[in-house]
Protein backbone atom coordinates (compact mmCIF):
# COMPACT_ATOMS: atom_id res chain seq x y z
CA UNK A 1 0.00 0.00 0.00
CA UNK A 2 2.63 2.43 0.67
CA UNK A 3 4.47 1.44 -2.32
CA UNK A 4 1.65 2.63 -4.91
CA UNK A 5 1.12 6.00 -2.75
CA UNK A 6 4.55 6.26 -3.04
CA UNK A 7 4.32 5.42 -7.30
CA UNK A 8 1.49 7.83 -7.35
CA UNK A 9 3.50 10.63 -5.94
CA UNK A 10 6.69 10.18 -8.03
CA UNK A 11 3.66 10.05 -11.48
CA UNK A 12 2.17 13.20 -10.10
CA UNK A 13 5.24 14.76 -9.73
CA UNK A 14 7.02 14.17 -13.03
CA UNK A 15 3.40 14.96 -15.26
CA UNK A 16 3.49 18.93 -13.59
CA UNK A 17 7.70 18.84 -14.14
CA UNK A 18 6.28 17.92 -18.15
CA UNK A 19 3.72 20.26 -17.59
CA UNK A 20 5.50 23.15 -16.68
CA UNK A 21 9.17 22.82 -17.86
CA UNK A 22 8.71 20.46 -21.23
CA UNK A 23 5.38 22.35 -22.43
CA UNK A 24 6.92 22.60 -26.12
CA UNK A 25 7.73 19.25 -26.29
CA UNK A 26 4.96 17.52 -24.77
CA UNK A 27 2.64 19.56 -27.45
CA UNK A 28 5.09 17.93 -30.23
CA UNK A 29 4.82 14.94 -28.77
CA UNK A 30 1.39 14.64 -28.72
CA UNK A 31 0.94 15.96 -32.50
CA UNK A 32 -0.34 20.07 -31.49
CA UNK A 33 1.41 22.09 -34.82
CA UNK A 34 3.83 24.77 -34.26
CA UNK A 35 1.71 26.82 -35.76
CA UNK A 36 -1.84 26.52 -34.28
CA UNK A 37 -2.54 29.33 -31.57
CA UNK A 38 -2.45 27.91 -28.10
CA UNK A 39 -5.27 29.46 -25.78
CA UNK A 40 -3.44 30.08 -22.67
CA UNK A 41 -5.64 30.78 -19.01
CA UNK A 42 -4.63 33.57 -16.76
CA UNK A 43 -3.62 31.54 -13.91
CA UNK A 44 -1.07 29.63 -16.23
CA UNK A 45 0.66 32.93 -17.41
CA UNK A 46 0.36 34.38 -13.28
CA UNK A 47 1.61 30.83 -12.35
CA UNK A 48 4.96 31.05 -14.84
CA UNK A 49 5.82 34.85 -13.85
CA UNK A 50 4.95 35.24 -10.48
CA UNK A 51 2.93 34.95 -7.37
CA UNK A 52 -0.07 36.59 -7.32
CA UNK A 53 -0.95 39.26 -4.98
CA UNK A 54 -3.46 42.33 -4.15
CA UNK A 55 -1.76 45.36 -3.71
CA UNK A 56 -2.84 49.42 -3.55
CA UNK A 57 -0.67 52.10 -4.70
CA UNK A 58 -0.64 54.16 -1.67
CA UNK A 59 -0.38 58.12 -1.89
CA UNK A 60 1.56 60.26 1.31
CA UNK A 61 -0.70 62.18 3.08
CA UNK A 62 0.63 65.00 5.64
CA UNK A 63 -0.65 64.76 9.69
CA UNK A 64 0.21 66.70 12.57
CA UNK A 65 2.12 64.05 14.23
CA UNK A 66 1.38 64.85 17.90
CA UNK A 67 3.06 63.09 21.11
CA UNK A 68 1.09 61.71 23.83
CA UNK A 69 1.37 61.26 27.47
CA UNK A 70 0.26 60.17 29.95
CA UNK A 71 0.50 61.95 33.67
CA UNK A 72 -1.86 64.47 36.15
CA UNK A 73 -2.92 67.50 37.55
CA UNK A 74 -1.28 69.04 39.69
CA UNK A 75 -1.06 72.29 41.67
CA UNK A 76 0.54 76.02 40.72
CA UNK A 77 1.62 76.04 44.19
CA UNK A 78 1.31 73.97 46.99
CA UNK A 79 2.89 75.73 50.50
CA UNK A 80 2.18 74.56 54.21
CA UNK A 81 2.64 78.11 56.04
CA UNK A 82 4.30 77.59 59.32
CA UNK A 83 4.90 79.97 62.54
CA UNK A 84 8.36 81.65 62.95
CA UNK A 85 7.78 82.62 66.46
CA UNK A 86 5.99 80.51 69.85
CA UNK A 87 2.71 81.82 71.14
CA UNK A 88 -1.06 80.89 71.79
CA UNK A 89 -3.74 81.01 68.81
CA UNK A 90 -5.63 83.24 70.03
CA UNK A 91 -7.41 83.62 66.28
CA UNK A 92 -10.81 81.89 65.13
CA UNK A 93 -9.91 78.67 62.95
CA UNK A 94 -10.67 79.05 59.13
CA UNK A 95 -12.30 75.96 57.86
CA UNK A 96 -10.43 74.07 55.04
CA UNK A 97 -11.86 74.83 51.42
CA UNK A 98 -11.91 78.12 52.07
CA UNK A 99 -10.58 80.62 49.55
CA UNK A 100 -8.42 83.11 50.72
CA UNK A 101 -6.59 85.85 49.15
CA UNK A 102 -2.60 86.89 49.49
CA UNK A 103 -2.31 88.81 52.45
CA UNK A 104 -4.97 87.05 54.22
CA UNK A 105 -4.90 86.77 58.32
CA UNK A 106 -4.63 82.89 58.67
CA UNK A 107 -3.78 82.83 62.81
CA UNK A 108 -2.74 85.42 64.93
CA UNK A 109 -0.43 84.45 68.16
CA UNK A 110 -0.79 86.31 71.75
CA UNK A 111 2.10 89.03 71.99
CA UNK A 112 2.56 88.10 75.70
CA UNK A 113 5.79 90.37 76.86
CA UNK A 114 6.64 91.54 73.58
CA UNK A 115 4.92 94.82 73.53
CA UNK A 116 7.32 95.39 76.68
CA UNK A 117 10.03 94.32 75.20
CA UNK A 118 9.60 96.76 72.28
CA UNK A 119 9.43 99.34 74.82
CA UNK A 120 12.31 98.96 76.16
CA UNK A 121 14.35 98.64 73.42
CA UNK A 122 12.91 102.06 71.62
CA UNK A 123 14.05 103.50 75.29
CA UNK A 124 17.49 102.70 75.06
CA UNK A 125 17.59 103.87 71.16
CA UNK A 126 16.75 107.47 72.32
CA UNK A 127 19.29 106.75 74.92
CA UNK A 128 21.76 106.26 72.39
CA UNK A 129 21.26 108.79 70.38
CA UNK A 130 21.25 111.16 73.01
CA UNK A 131 24.59 110.40 73.89
CA UNK A 132 26.09 111.18 70.18
CA UNK A 133 25.92 115.06 71.50
CA UNK A 134 27.34 114.71 74.20
CA UNK A 135 30.23 113.01 72.79
CA UNK A 136 30.48 115.02 69.66
CA UNK A 137 30.75 118.24 72.34
CA UNK A 138 33.90 116.46 74.16
CA UNK A 139 35.50 116.02 70.55
CA UNK A 140 35.17 119.90 70.13
CA UNK A 141 36.38 120.92 73.87
CA UNK A 142 38.84 118.44 73.59
CA UNK A 143 40.41 119.92 69.95
CA UNK A 144 40.40 123.27 71.80
CA UNK A 145 42.77 122.07 74.17
CA UNK A 146 44.84 121.00 71.48
CA UNK A 147 45.00 124.29 69.95
CA UNK A 148 45.92 126.01 73.79
CA UNK A 149 48.72 123.19 74.08
CA UNK A 150 50.20 123.66 71.05
CA UNK A 151 49.95 127.77 71.40
CA UNK A 152 52.02 127.01 74.88
CA UNK A 153 54.70 124.98 73.25
CA UNK A 154 55.64 127.27 70.66
CA UNK A 155 55.98 129.92 73.03
CA UNK A 156 57.87 127.82 75.17
CA UNK A 157 60.30 126.89 72.12
CA UNK A 158 60.72 130.46 71.28
CA UNK A 159 61.50 131.99 74.80
CA UNK A 160 63.91 128.58 75.02
CA UNK A 161 65.72 130.25 72.09
CA UNK A 162 66.21 133.37 73.24
CA UNK A 163 67.06 131.93 76.85
CA UNK A 164 64.20 133.62 78.54
CA UNK A 165 62.65 130.13 79.58
CA UNK A 166 64.20 126.89 80.85
CA UNK A 167 64.56 123.41 78.68
CA UNK A 168 61.98 122.02 81.10
CA UNK A 169 59.20 124.42 80.36
CA UNK A 170 59.65 122.76 76.65
CA UNK A 171 59.55 119.35 78.02
CA UNK A 172 55.84 120.23 80.25
CA UNK A 173 54.78 122.24 77.05
CA UNK A 174 55.06 119.18 74.76
CA UNK A 175 53.74 116.79 77.47
CA UNK A 176 50.14 119.54 77.71
CA UNK A 177 50.45 118.99 73.88
CA UNK A 178 50.43 114.98 73.45
CA UNK A 179 47.99 114.99 76.35
CA UNK A 180 45.53 117.00 74.59
CA UNK A 181 45.92 115.10 71.22
CA UNK A 182 45.06 111.98 73.24
CA UNK A 183 41.92 114.04 74.50
CA UNK A 184 41.06 114.40 71.46
CA UNK A 185 41.59 110.38 70.37
CA UNK A 186 39.45 109.40 73.45
CA UNK A 187 36.63 112.08 72.67
CA UNK A 188 35.71 111.02 69.00
CA UNK A 189 35.99 106.61 70.60
CA UNK A 190 33.01 108.29 72.68
CA UNK A 191 30.60 109.07 69.40
CA UNK A 192 32.07 106.26 67.88
CA UNK A 193 31.04 104.62 70.85
CA UNK A 194 27.41 106.36 71.03
CA UNK A 195 26.93 105.78 67.31
CA UNK A 196 27.22 101.80 68.15
CA UNK A 197 24.83 102.36 70.84
CA UNK A 198 22.51 103.50 68.68
CA UNK A 199 23.37 101.03 66.04
CA UNK A 200 22.64 98.20 68.48
CA UNK A 201 19.29 100.11 69.92
CA UNK A 202 17.95 100.12 66.29
CA UNK A 203 18.89 96.45 65.62
CA UNK A 204 16.61 95.34 69.31
CA UNK A 205 13.76 97.64 67.96
CA UNK A 206 13.51 96.21 64.70
CA UNK A 207 14.38 92.28 66.07
CA UNK A 208 11.21 93.00 68.51
CA UNK A 209 9.14 94.93 66.08
CA UNK A 210 9.63 91.82 63.70
CA UNK A 211 9.08 89.57 66.53
CA UNK A 212 5.52 91.15 66.89
CA UNK A 213 4.98 90.94 63.07
CA UNK A 214 5.32 87.01 63.22
CA UNK A 215 2.07 86.80 65.41
CA UNK A 216 0.20 87.45 62.49
CA UNK A 217 0.35 84.76 59.82
CA UNK A 218 -0.79 85.75 56.50
CA UNK A 219 -1.63 83.85 53.23
CA UNK A 220 1.14 84.25 50.98
CA UNK A 221 -0.85 84.21 47.86
CA UNK A 222 -4.17 83.43 46.77
CA UNK A 223 -5.81 80.21 47.03
CA UNK A 224 -7.54 77.19 48.65
CA UNK A 225 -7.22 76.24 52.31
CA UNK A 226 -6.74 72.09 51.93
CA UNK A 227 -6.59 71.93 55.85
CA UNK A 228 -8.11 73.88 58.98
CA UNK A 229 -6.11 76.45 59.98
CA UNK A 230 -4.82 76.25 63.41
CA UNK A 231 -7.26 75.52 66.66
CA UNK A 232 -7.89 78.84 69.05
CA UNK A 233 -5.86 77.82 72.08
CA UNK A 234 -3.09 76.09 71.40
CA UNK A 235 0.47 76.96 71.27
CA UNK A 236 2.51 77.12 68.53
CA UNK A 237 6.37 76.50 68.31
CA UNK A 238 8.64 78.11 65.16
CA UNK A 239 7.94 75.61 62.40
CA UNK A 240 4.83 74.46 63.31
CA UNK A 241 1.99 74.46 60.81
CA UNK A 242 -0.89 76.94 60.62
CA UNK A 243 -2.64 75.80 57.39
CA UNK A 244 -1.70 74.19 54.11
CA UNK A 245 -2.56 76.43 51.09
CA UNK A 246 -3.03 75.31 47.49
CA UNK A 247 -3.07 77.41 44.19
CA UNK A 248 -5.36 75.91 41.13
CA UNK A 249 -5.50 79.09 38.86
CA UNK A 250 -3.46 78.12 36.31
CA UNK A 251 -3.41 74.42 37.62
CA UNK A 252 -0.25 72.12 35.80
CA UNK A 253 -0.90 68.41 34.07
CA UNK A 254 2.15 67.21 34.20
CA UNK A 255 3.32 64.25 32.36
CA UNK A 256 6.53 62.53 31.21
CA UNK A 257 7.95 61.77 27.69
CA UNK A 258 10.74 59.02 26.43
CA UNK A 259 13.72 59.63 25.36
CA UNK A 260 12.68 59.40 21.77
CA UNK A 261 9.97 61.87 21.69
CA UNK A 262 11.76 64.27 24.18
CA UNK A 263 12.81 66.32 20.73
CA UNK A 264 9.48 66.08 19.22
CA UNK A 265 8.64 69.01 21.99
CA UNK A 266 9.43 72.32 23.09
CA UNK A 267 8.24 75.04 25.77
CA UNK A 268 5.59 77.32 24.36
CA UNK A 269 3.80 74.36 22.08
CA UNK A 270 0.31 74.39 22.42
CA UNK A 271 -1.26 71.47 24.26
CA UNK A 272 -4.38 69.79 25.54
CA UNK A 273 -5.56 67.31 27.95
CA UNK A 274 -8.26 64.75 28.55
CA UNK A 275 -9.29 64.66 31.92
CA UNK A 276 -10.87 61.42 34.34
CA UNK A 277 -13.67 62.95 33.57
CA UNK A 278 -13.37 63.31 29.97
CA UNK A 279 -13.23 67.56 30.46
CA UNK A 280 -10.87 68.30 28.07
CA UNK A 281 -8.74 71.96 28.70
CA UNK A 282 -5.70 73.95 26.50
CA UNK A 283 -2.88 74.83 27.84
CA UNK A 284 0.95 75.56 26.83
CA UNK A 285 3.68 73.66 27.85
CA UNK A 286 6.21 75.80 30.25
CA UNK A 287 8.68 73.25 31.34
CA UNK A 288 10.58 70.39 29.78
CA UNK A 289 12.87 68.93 31.85
CA UNK A 290 16.86 68.44 30.19
CA UNK A 291 17.66 65.45 33.16
CA UNK A 292 16.52 62.15 32.39
CA UNK A 293 14.93 60.54 35.32
CA UNK A 294 17.47 57.69 35.94
CA UNK A 295 15.33 54.72 36.40
CA UNK A 296 12.78 55.31 33.50
CA UNK A 297 14.86 57.41 30.92
CA UNK A 298 11.87 59.52 30.80
CA UNK A 299 11.63 63.65 30.69
CA UNK A 300 9.04 65.46 32.90
CA UNK A 301 6.90 67.81 30.97
CA UNK A 302 4.34 70.56 32.47
CA UNK A 303 1.61 72.14 30.42
CA UNK A 304 0.30 75.06 32.48
CA UNK A 305 -3.98 75.27 31.93
CA UNK A 306 -6.01 77.79 32.81
CA UNK A 307 -8.77 77.41 35.87
CA UNK A 308 -10.38 80.69 37.23
CA UNK A 309 -13.39 78.42 38.00
CA UNK A 310 -11.04 75.81 40.03
CA UNK A 311 -13.15 73.37 38.42
CA UNK A 312 -9.79 71.52 38.25
CA UNK A 313 -8.93 69.55 41.41
CA UNK A 314 -5.36 68.80 42.00
CA UNK A 315 -4.09 65.00 41.33
CA UNK A 316 -6.47 63.92 38.84
CA UNK A 317 -5.35 61.34 35.31
CA UNK A 318 -4.79 62.81 32.74
CA UNK A 319 -4.42 61.99 28.62
CA UNK A 320 -1.62 65.04 27.72
CA UNK A 321 -1.26 65.85 23.53
CA UNK A 322 1.39 67.76 22.74
CA UNK A 323 1.34 69.58 19.21
CA UNK A 324 4.11 69.05 17.12
CA UNK A 325 5.95 69.35 13.90
CA UNK A 326 3.71 67.45 11.17
CA UNK A 327 5.32 65.07 8.62
CA UNK A 328 4.51 62.91 5.67
CA UNK A 329 2.64 59.45 6.74
CA UNK A 330 0.75 56.74 4.95
CA UNK A 331 -2.69 55.46 6.22
CA UNK A 332 -2.90 51.74 5.94
CA UNK A 333 -4.67 48.68 7.07
CA UNK A 334 -3.46 47.02 10.31
CA UNK A 335 -3.40 43.87 8.66
CA UNK A 336 -0.98 44.68 6.10
CA UNK A 337 1.80 44.95 8.50
CA UNK A 338 3.94 42.30 9.13
CA UNK A 339 7.57 41.65 10.27
CA UNK A 340 10.85 40.37 8.70
CA UNK A 341 12.96 37.52 9.79
CA UNK A 342 14.53 39.90 12.47
CA UNK A 343 10.98 40.93 13.95
CA UNK A 344 11.36 44.24 12.69
CA UNK A 345 7.68 46.17 11.70
CA UNK A 346 7.39 46.51 8.08
CA UNK A 347 5.38 46.22 4.87
CA UNK A 348 6.17 44.82 1.79
CA UNK A 349 5.97 46.87 -1.46
CA UNK A 350 5.63 46.00 -5.31
CA UNK A 351 9.27 46.51 -6.56
CA UNK A 352 10.76 48.30 -9.62
CA UNK A 353 11.57 44.64 -10.95
CA UNK A 354 8.38 43.13 -10.17
CA UNK A 355 9.63 41.23 -7.04
CA UNK A 356 8.50 41.46 -3.52
CA UNK A 357 10.26 44.00 -0.91
CA UNK A 358 10.55 44.47 2.48
CA UNK A 359 10.56 48.30 4.07
CA UNK A 360 10.55 48.82 7.65
CA UNK A 361 8.13 51.96 8.82
CA UNK A 362 7.57 53.68 12.36
CA UNK A 363 3.79 53.70 13.67
CA UNK A 364 2.78 56.74 14.51
CA UNK A 365 -0.89 56.61 15.63
CA UNK A 366 -3.37 54.21 15.68
CA UNK A 367 -6.58 55.50 14.33
CA UNK A 368 -10.50 53.73 13.90
CA UNK A 369 -9.80 54.07 9.96
CA UNK A 370 -6.32 52.14 9.95
CA UNK A 371 -2.17 52.79 11.42
CA UNK A 372 -0.33 56.13 10.12
CA UNK A 373 3.02 54.77 9.57
CA UNK A 374 5.92 56.87 8.11
CA UNK A 375 9.60 55.17 6.34
CA UNK A 376 7.65 54.72 3.15
CA UNK A 377 8.15 56.78 0.07
CA UNK A 378 5.64 59.50 -1.08
CA UNK A 379 4.06 57.21 -3.32
CA UNK A 380 4.62 53.33 -3.22
CA UNK A 381 2.54 50.20 -4.10
CA UNK A 382 1.94 47.95 -0.85
CA UNK A 383 1.05 44.43 -0.87
CA UNK A 384 -2.56 44.26 1.13
CA UNK A 385 -2.94 40.84 0.63
CA UNK A 386 -0.95 37.43 0.22
CA UNK A 387 2.09 39.62 1.84
CA UNK A 388 2.92 36.52 4.06
CA UNK A 389 3.58 34.28 1.35
CA UNK A 390 6.13 36.11 -0.54
CA UNK A 391 9.79 37.08 0.64
CA UNK A 392 12.30 39.23 -0.88
CA UNK A 393 13.59 39.03 -4.16
CA UNK A 394 10.11 36.79 -4.97
CA UNK A 395 8.51 37.41 -8.54
CA UNK A 396 4.98 38.66 -7.78
CA UNK A 397 1.83 39.29 -10.38
CA UNK A 398 0.59 42.01 -8.72
CA UNK A 399 -3.48 43.01 -8.60
CA UNK A 400 -4.40 46.50 -7.89
CA UNK A 401 -7.13 47.52 -5.82
CA UNK A 402 -8.36 50.89 -4.75
CA UNK A 403 -7.03 52.50 -1.71
CA UNK A 404 -10.38 52.57 0.17
CA UNK A 405 -10.58 48.99 0.01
Amino acid sequence: MRLMSMFAAVVVAAILYLIVFQRDQLLGFAGADSDTPVTVSMSDTAAAQGIGVIAIRAQAQPIDSAVLLRGQTAAARDVTVAAETSGLVVSEPLPKGSFVNAGDTLCTLDPGTRAATLAEASARLSEAQSRVPEAEAGVIEAQARVREAEINLNAARALSQDGFASETRVVGAQAAMDSASAGVQRARSAVSSALAGIESAQAAVASAERDIARLVITAPFEGLLETDTAELGSLMQPGAPCATIIQLDPIRLVGFVPEADVGRITVGAMAGGRLSGQQEVVGEVTFLSRSADPVTRTFRVEVTVPNPDLAISDGLSAEIIVAADGQSAHLIAQSTLTLDDAGTLGVRIVGPDMTAQFMPVTLLRDTAQGVWVAGLPDVVDIITLGQEFVIDGVPIVPTYAEASQ
